[in-house]
């Protein structure tokens, strides 16, 4: 993954700093362990794979090594948290505007959090939201989007798809992250 391309975002906030790894657990766990610290404010964290993806009600999430999308932002907005009261699907319709965008594929929002496409779940989105009385602590938006995928394990080739399998050809993930942190830091900022 060409991380200079994601870094040409045209954002003033949200990833002006990254930590790239070709492998770890979750990005959602690690930006978990740091999140606290006031210089992670705007840190995207990128994998090429994950040992141990974390969808929503304690599933895994699938991220298949080099060929797809998986990222943890971590935000700490000073806001009430009264602001961000429909944040998941906020963030689903902000990925859903990306690929219309680029591509002009419409995906469908199956609430609250994940986009499907031609009936296959193609995409899913965590946030977790650490509160201080009525203010933010930390926000973490974590995403995984499955863009090159080609071979999906047996217990999931019936309920997930990609960008590839459907389309029969490669997409560039750096440009799909690049517009959807310039969308997302247009909708959040």
């Amino acid at each position: 993954m060409d991380i200079e391309k994601i870094k040409n975002a045209n954002t003033q906030y949200i990833g002006k700093q990254i930590e790239y790894y070709k492998e770890i657990s979750s990005t959602h766990t690690y930006a978990k362990s740091i999140a606290n610290d006031e210089k992670q404010s705007g840190k995207l964290i990128i994998a090429e794979n994950q040992t141990q993806g974390i969808g929503t009600k304690g599933r895994t999430w699938h991220t298949g090594n080099n060929k797809n999308i998986a990222i943890t932002i971590i935000l700490k907005p000073n806001c009430k948290i009264t602001k961000f009261k429909n944040l998941t699907i906020d963030i689903a319709k902000t990925m859903q505007k990306t690929i219309k965008d680029l591509y002009n594929i419409d995906l469908k929002l199956k609430e609250p959090n994940d986009l499907v496409l031609n009936g296959k779940k193609i995409c899913g989105i965590l946030t977790q939201t650490s509160i201080v009385g009525e203010k933010i602590n930390y926000l973490l938006i974590s995403l995984g989007f499955n863009v090159n995928e080609d071979n999906f394990s047996e217990d999931i080739k019936n309920i997930a798809t990609s960008l590839k399998i459907e389309f029969n050809r490669e997409f560039e993930r750096e440009e799909i992250i690049k517009i959807f942190i310039e969308n997302l830091e247009k909708l959040l900022i």
